[in-house]
């Protein structure tokens, strides 16, 4: 009984840490430098306009599709 609880522990608690890392990622996607105040400090005019004519969610969006596309000049390891 005890050599089964010392091998099924660490199989536990690295489920549990797995589980955690995948509650935890959706909060880190949600901080502040990334919303509004992200937006507000780093957008362009026309970002500007679309979150005035379409709302928050659609101007936030246009912004990190922005923000996720590669600088002119580098590229992405293939």
């Amino acid at each position: 009984m005890f050599l089964f609880a010392a091998i099924a522990f660490p199989v536990v608690l690295l489920g549990l840490l797995l589980a955690m890392e995948r509650v935890e990622r959706p909060l880190n996607a949600a901080d502040t430098r990334k919303g509004l105040e992200g937006f507000l400090d780093n957008a362009r005019p026309d970002e500007v306009n679309t979150f005035v004519n379409q709302g928050l969610a659609a101007a936030l969006e246009r912004y990190r599709r922005r923000i996720r596309r590669t600088p002119p000049g580098k590229h992405r390891a293939a």
